[in-house]
């Protein structure tokens, strides 16, 4: 965790000194060449959840399940780091205040006109689905619906990355510092849930915990 933020902070700075790197726009490049029906189909829909409000209600509707569910402090952890590391990136993103890719380099499939570093998306699927990765892998019983879960949600994770760079929205660059960001931000929220749990919630009606 450590590295992970000493390597997003020099991104940080350097991101804030330069519009993008040679690598960024090579990387753009080289991904937009793959030009398969399916491909882009499934490219446009991931980023297409991570915008507002659509993230939102999918956020809003996990929220509600999982509190449905018994699992009061996993809706509590999951909410609280939700928010908390979307207020990080918006406020990364004004202090840095790095351009978005343009359309005079790369393909971009719509200008957004907030700040590119870092990728807010790769920021909420790293936080928010990677938290969900956690909780199936850790509260379900080895089974076949486990497992596909266990691989939708981290399929997941691993495209989004893929998708802001095939849209021209983000550079390479934006998106590793987000993974980086939110595979930190991930691991406190673990932490948090994990020293929380016994202490405050041991009588959930689902995976309660023996108290500390």
């Amino acid at each position: 965790m450590l590295l992970a933020v000493v390597v997003f902070c020099i991104l940080a700075v350097l991101a804030h000194t330069v519009a993008y790197f040679t690598f960024d726009v090579t990387i753009t490049r080289a991904v937009q060449t793959f030009n398969v029906g399916w491909f882009a189909a499934l490219i446009y829909a991931l980023s297409w959840i991570g915008f507002a409000p659509q993230g939102w209600v999918i956020a809003g509707v996990v929220f509600l399940f999982l509190y449905a569910s018994g699992l009061k402090w996993e809706t509590v952890v999951a909410f609280v780091s939700l928010i908390g590391s979307s207020v990080l990136g918006v406020g990364i993103k004004l202090v840095v205040d790095r351009p978005r890719p343009s359309a005079d380099l790369v393909n971009v499939l719509s200008q957004l006109k907030d700040y590119s570093f870092p990728s807010g998306h790769v920021l909420f699927f790293t936080t928010f689905f990677g938290f969900l990765l956690f909780l199936t892998y850790t509260l379900l019983k080895h089974s076949w619906w486990r497992t596909s879960l266990l691989i939708v949600l981290g399929s997941l994770v691993a495209l989004i990355g893929l998708s802001r760079i095939y849209e021209g929205q983000h550079w390479a660059s934006d998106v590793i510092a987000a993974y980086l960001l939110g595979s930190v931000w991930l691991g406190l929220s673990i932490l948090a849930y994990r020293w929380g749990k016994p202490r405050f919630f041991v009588d959930q009606p689902v995976a309660a915990e023996t108290p500390a």
